[in-house]
């Protein structure tokens, strides 16, 4: 199997660049000249995954199937996990598919490219604590599916036991663990309301954080005023706190035990180990050292997203966010398609910085935004940062499936939402 641009990976950088290129280039050409690969079988947007994890947001409802996006964005795609990589003969080597029995399904295959791109994502960082074989990671719509089955049970057994109360913690105060923490208590309020009293419990939310601040990305002034929501929602946050080790039933810091009965690792990133032994320039964090254009060290293959080590702004790398992965996939298809038509983008890649925004639960949030408005930085909170932050997801589905079915599939939710309510408890 030959085609002439191979994207692994479906993530948002991913699946956006096979999209923009399938439609570019046609029905005719599109589904023979481009192919995407990707282990699961639909697509997520990875930032949703605190509310899948907390059943705020419905996997099977949210997923997009990667051979109907391929269908309508005129690419081909096939599931597969990259096994290998050997740049010099420009093929790689996708590891054989198989079912929950462990039954092979697919077999091992062998794919030539004549370029490739990498958008492999990111994993956690466990910066080798020991025990993080006790702790949930998100990093997957499987991972987050995980914890939110395990989260009904224990919601379920805090209802019967004599304390009723259950308690979760959480390592990392990035935007993932923030708002996991504000997502979970807007699951546990809702839940609340279909118990009767002598079933209800307690959530105890403990949030830990070895730097002095939660968010140390952003901007103190949204650190400061997401520490006030989380504290409102009486969240218990730790910051300056490092984790020594992880033990069942127990978070040990440097500022004593914690009794958790659940915990969650969200510190960190860091891109997979297998990328070293693709035999292609990694930097400490197993990113993908890549130059202006997003070339990597080897011909003809780029990379984009968070495995990619991109530096912006006087040293400064860019960071891993949607909006980066967005902006990448955009510059890819505008190179890759002028390359396919024997011409040259000269232009590098430039990273524009539009700000963050941060959820806070249903009807709040807090972010700035920069770059735009006369140039100046806007603080923004509230349920205008949580409208904000909503339309940051629908971009991405409109950069996949259009205007007029993102609009179709917004309402259809919308109604859903008010049908079966927004907390999935099955």
């Amino acid at each position: 199997m030959h085609y002439d641009i191979v994207i692994v990976g479906g993530g948002a950088g991913g699946l956006e660049l096979a999209a923009r290129l399938g439609r570019a280039l046609g029905p005719r050409q599109g589904r023979e000249r481009v192919l995407l690969v990707d282990r699961f079988a639909f697509h997520i947007w990875k930032p949703t995954l605190h509310e899948v994890a907390a059943g705020t947001l419905d996997a099977h409802q949210e997923g997009l199937s990667y051979p109907v996006l391929a269908r309508r964005n005129h690419f081909s795609f096939t599931m597969g996990e990259l096994a290998g990589l050997d740049a010099a003969r420009k093929t790689v080597a996708l590891a054989p598919q198989r079912n929950a029995h462990g039954e092979e399904v697919v077999p091992a295959r062998t794919l030539s490219f004549t370029r490739l791109v990498l958008a492999l994502g990111s994993g956690s960082n466990a910066f080798g604590t020991p025990g993080i074989e006790h702790a949930y990671l998100l990093e997957n719509v499987r991972d987050a599916q995980r914890f939110h089955a395990d989260w009904l049970s224990a919601c379920a057994r805090a209802s019967f036991t004599d304390k009723r109360a259950l308690s979760i913690a959480i390592v990392g105060a990035g935007a993932t663990g923030v708002e996991l923490s504000a997502e979970l208590l807007e699951a546990h309020a809702e839940l609340l309301e279909s118990l009767g009293s002598s079933q209800r419990f307690r959530l105890d939310v403990t949030l830990v954080e070895a730097g002095d601040r939660i968010l140390g990305g952003l901007p103190e002034r949204i650190s400061a005023q997401a520490a006030v929501a989380l504290r409102r929602k009486q969240v218990r946050v730790m910051t300056g706190t490092r984790v020594l080790e992880l033990r069942p039933g127990v978070l040990v810091t440097s500022a004593g035990e914690i009794a958790a009965e659940m915990m969650v690792w969200a510190a960190g990133i860091k891109a997979a180990d297998a990328n070293a032994a693709l035999g292609l320039e990694v930097n400490r964090l197993n990113q993908f050292v890549v130059d202006e254009r997003l070339r990597t060290s080897a011909p003809d293959v780029l990379a984009l997203g968070d495995c990619a080590a991109c530096v912006w702004d006087g040293g400064r790398m860019v960071p891993a966010r949607a909006q980066a992965a967005h902006q990448q996939a955009d510059y890819l298809a505008r190179v890759l398609l002028a390359l396919l038509r024997e011409r040259e983008v000269a232009e590098p890649f430039v990273y524009r910085d539009f700000g963050s925004l941060v959820s806070l639960g249903e009807n709040k949030g807090v972010g700035n935004l920069m770059g735009g408005l006369a140039g100046r930085n806007f603080f923004v909170e509230g349920l205008i940062a949580k409208w904000m932050y909503m339309s940051l997801h629908l971009m991405h589905h409109r950069a996949i499936l259009g205007l007029g079915k993102t609009a179709v599939l917004a309402l259809a939710r919308l109604l859903q939402q008010r049908v079966s309510g927004r907390l999935k408890l099955h």
